[in-house]
Order: structure tokens, then C-alpha cells, then sequence
């Protein structure tokens, strides 16, 4: 299994391209990444695909998993009529990137490729596309190569993914030392402390571990 991905900062803007096959685990085995200089986000997922698909032994089976719904509807689903039209689209205008469509075309013929679309940038989204993700666009960033072959260490995090929300700490936290909860409330009757005092019906009162009473005698007794 495999995963390409283009990136564009600004697209058009620098851009850069990435692909990563894996093991049967899922875990990345080879991964290269490279620039673009200054071009559109579909050139850059196009270029990713054509960069996978040469890499990769044509006798091998794959499955290529992608975010870019253009880059793959291009080469499974309008290639065929875009063909029979002469290279022009269904409003008879110039195919975008043809050359870069027709290589891949040709990448393609008789060998065994499935696609599957994948969302881009979520939190929990496919690990080989946010690794794709992650060396393309640190490519289009830096304009520079990497990959496996090159030594270079693993992509950092694309600024395009969201980071995951840290767990909502609960508002009514046990203090320390205590065994009941801080949390104060209005007294509906009148009662009595367990420091012998009553408190009156509307009174602030906290619980203890005898029960209710005033807030300054549960926090004595809790030191």
C-alpha cells in the first residue's frame, strides 16, 4: 500500500510533492519528497502520483491512497472521454496539465493500481496520507529534497492538521488531601457543622466527609 500527496502554499506558490509505500503494517518502509518551485496544488498532487507510480516496480500491486479528489478522478474518470474528445474538456476547452495526465496514463497501462480516497488534515485521518502530507508540504516549504534514501528523519507535523483538543479538565476538582469536593453551595435548610456551629437556610456550605458545613471547616479538615 501506498500514499501521494501534492502541497501549495498559496496555490499557485511554492509547492512540493511526496509519496510513501509501507509494509503490511502500515508502517512507512520508503518515502521520497521533493519541490516544485512555484506552481498549483493539482500540478504538485499530480506530480506526487506520477513521482509513486515511477518508483514503484510496475509488477507490483497497489493500493494508492489519496485526498486530492481531482488528481484521481483525472486518471480513472475523465481520462477515457478526454481522449475521445482530442484532449479537450466537455466545454471544449484545453485539458489542464495534460502532459503531466498523459505520463501517468501511461505509468498506469497494465499494471494492477487501486485508489482509495482518504480525507486530508484530521486528526485521527489516514497514517500513510498525513505522512504524504507531512513530507509534501515540509517540501514546498523548504524547497529542498528527502526521503528514505536520502537518510532524512520523518516529516514534522503539516500546519495544515488541526492538533487534537487536550481532554476538558472537570470544573469541580477533588482538593488535595480531601475526601470530598470543593464545590460550595447555597444551604436549602438550616443544619449544623460538625464544628458544633449551625449555619442558616441560603448559608455557603461545603461537603465533608460527616456530611455538610461551613467551606473554612472542610478545608480545615482536609489540611
Amino acid at each position: 500500500m501506498a500514499a501521494c500527496d501534492g502541497a501549495s502554499k498559496g496555490n499557485p506558490g511554492p509547492a512540493g510533492w511526496a509519496w510513501v509505500v509501507a509494509d503490511d503494517s502500515e508502517t512507512p518502509a520508503r518515502w521520497e519528497a521533493g519541490p516544485l518551485g512555484r506552481t498549483t496544488n493539482n500540478v504538485a498532487e499530480l506530480t506526487a502520483l506520477e513521482k509513486l507510480l515511477t518508483a514503484v516496480d510496475p509488477g507490483v500491486p497497489l493500493e494508492i491512497r489519496m485526498d486530492s479528489q481531482y488528481a484521481m478522478k483525472a486518471v480513472t474518470t475523465w481520462l477515457p472521454g478526454w481522449k475521445r474528445n482530442n484532449w479537450k474538456t466537455a466545454a471544449g476547452k484545453p485539458v489542464a496539465n495534460q502532459e503531466l495526465v498523459v505520463r501517468i496514463d501511461a505509468l498506469l497501462d497494465g499494471r494492477s493500481v487501486e485508489f482509495r480516497y482518504v480525507p486530508a488534515h484530521q486528526v485521527d485521518g489516514d497514517r500513510l496520507n498525513d505522512f504524504a502530507d507531512r513530507a509534501a508540504s515540509q517540501a514546498a516549504t523548504v524547497q529542498e529534497p528527502a526521503g528514505s534514501d536520502l537518510g532524512s528523519p520523518e516529516p514534522p507535523p503539516s500546519p495544515d492538521t488541526p492538533k487534537a483538543r487536550a481532554p476538558r479538565r472537570k470544573a469541580a476538582a477533588t482538593r488535595k488531601g480531601g475526601g470530598g469536593s470543593a464545590r460550595t453551595i447555597k444551604a436549602k435548610f438550616p443544619g449544623r457543622c460538625l464544628c458544633g456551629r449551625a449555619y442558616a437556610a441560603g448559608e455557603s456550605i461545603a461537603k465533608n466527609t460527616q456530611g455538610w458545613g461551613h467551606p473554612e471547616c472542610r478545608t480545615a479538615e482536609a489540611g
